[in-house]
C-alpha cells in the first residue's frame, strides 16, 4: 500500500510541474477569474523572451465588451493606445460611451528572455453570464522573432491543446451588495 500511495503522490507531483511548466512558459493573466460587470485590474505576466531574445514589445487586443481601458506606464517602455468603436454603447456615470480603447501597446524597453515582468492595465468588464471565457489576444515582440498569444480555444477544446494560446478570464457572478 505504501509503494502504491507513493507512486501515486511522485506522479501527482509530476503532472504539477509539467502544468507548471507550461503555466509559466507563455504570457497569461495573473487573475484568471473577476466578477462579470467589475472593474479588473490585467496583470499580463511575461515569463520569457523569444528563443533566447528579449521582449521588446507587448501588444494586447481587448475583447469586445471590456471598455474604459487605462493602461498602466512603464518605466523604459514607450505607451500607446488604439482607439476605436464599441461594438455597442455602455452607460458610465451618467454618460453613454461609444468608443474607446481597443489595443494596448508597450514597446522600446527591453525584458531579456531570463528575466521575468508584468505588463498592467484597468478595464471594465462586460455584463456576461458567469462561465464566459473573455479571451486577451497578446502579441509579443522580440529583437529576434515573435509570439502571438493569439490563439482561442475551438468549442470542447482548452488553452492546453494550443501552442500559443491567448490569455483568458472567465467571468464569474458580481458578489451581492456590491
Amino acid at each position: 500500500m505504501n509503494r502504491i500511495h507513493a507512486l501515486a503522490l511522485g506522479a501527482g507531483f509530476l503532472c504539477l510541474a509539467a502544468t507548471a511548466g507550461t503555466a509559466s512558459a507563455h504570457v497569461v493573466l495573473e487573475t484568471r477569474e473577476a466578477p462579470a460587470g467589475s472593474y479588473y485590474k490585467a496583470v499580463l505576466k511575461v515569463g520569457h523572451g523569444c528563443d533566447g531574445a528579449a521582449t521588446t514589445a507587448i501588444r494586447v487586443r481587448l475583447p469586445v465588451g471590456a471598455v474604459n481601458a487605462k493602461p498602466m506606464p512603464k518605466p523604459g517602455w514607450s505607451l500607446a493606445t488604439k482607439e476605436g468603436e464599441y461594438a455597442q454603447a455602455y452607460e458610465s456615470h451618467g454618460r453613454t460611451i461609444t468608443h474607446g480603447v481597443t489595443e494596448i501597446a508597450w514597446t522600446g524597453g527591453s525584458l531579456p528572455d531570463a528575466w521575468y515582468d508584468e505588463f498592467t492595465f484597468q478595464v471594465v468588464l462586460p455584463k456576461k453570464p458567469a462561465g464566459t471565457v473573455l479571451y486577451f489576444p497578446v502579441v509579443q515582440e522580440c529583437e529576434k522573432g515573435a509570439h502571438r498569444w493569439i490563439e482561442i480555444p475551438e468549442a470542447g477544446k482548452t488553452a492546453a491543446d494550443y501552442r500559443e494560446p491567448a490569455p483568458g478570464l472567465t467571468l464569474i457572478e458580481k458578489p451581492q451588495g456590491r
